[in-house]
């Protein structure tokens, strides 16, 4: 039996420092964006540039100490807000022998570990691929490298310290043969979601590439690709891009 498999799980997250510097330093940023903006509503008041110059003006006419109060409570409002966002999309890892958990908000996926070759944090994406090459996970996270992959390692999980597949990936250009048909379309039609910064319509391009046996890799606003084990030798119903007929069928 592996010995893996009797260890208590491990949990990798930010901690309680992370949420400290979320509820306690993103109020107390805002309240001294608040007393500044208090303090320098004259002067921007004067300027004719300066945006949203009415609500500005509107500040400048309020008595104080009320107006300083306000854009103080306001400002710590603001970062109790992006407090909240950023506790809700913290990435929580919870690994033990059998399975690794990955929760988000509400989301909470689970994967298992025999169905894991490698794991490995790439571009501060942790991701998870499968016997055949294919991505199970990609998520992004901030997480330290050295906590995940002591916490796989633990566990008997196959952990990488790249990619084992980094020199693999392929520049793409638009017409690039050796693409499984209608991958091209999809990666044009991502390529203009990227330029627009249409993350969630990329984010689900990706998914389905990854359902033909594409797996990508981004640089900035550029796509690098390649293929799964089992795309890499399709049968006589998936035809590569360089094996179909000029007209496109």
């Amino acid at each position: 039996m592996d010995m893996a498999s009797y260890r208590p799980r491990t949990v990798v997250s930010g901690g309680l420092l992370e949420l400290a510097v979320l509820w306690g330093g993103f109020p107390l940023l805002g309240a001294g964006a608040g007393w500044l903006l208090a303090a320098a509503t004259g002067w921007l008041a004067r300027l004719p540039w300066v945006p949203f110059g009415d609500l500005i003006e509107w500040l400048d006419r309020l008595p104080e100490p009320q107006a300083t109060a306000g854009t103080i409570g306001v400002g710590v409002l603001a970062g109790l807000v992006i407090a909240g966002i950023g506790t809700a999309e913290r990435l929580i890892v919870t690994v033990d022998g059998a399975q690794v958990q990955l929760r988000r908000s509400d989301e909470n996926r689970t994967i298992a570990r025999v169905d894991t070759r490698v794991v490995f944090l790439a571009d501060k994406h942790l991701v998870l691929l499968d016997a055949d090459g294919a991505e199970l996970v990609r998520e992004s996270t901030d997480l330290p490298a050295a906590q995940l992959a002591a916490a796989f390692r633990a566990h008997g999980w196959g952990w990488a310290d790249d990619d084992p597949h980094r020199s693999a990936y392929r520049l793409w250009v638009p017409d690039l043969p050796g693409l499984p048909a209608g991958a091209d379309a999809l990666l044009r039609a991502r390529d203009r979601a990227i330029e627009r910064d249409r993350r969630d319509d990329a984010r689900e391009l990706r998914r389905e590439l990854g359902q033909i046996g594409v797996v990508l890799r981004d640089e900035g606003k550029r796509q690098y690709w390649r293929l799964t084990t089992r795309a890499l030798a399709p049968g006589p119903e998936q035809p590569t891009s360089a094996e179909r007929e000029p007209d496109g069928r």
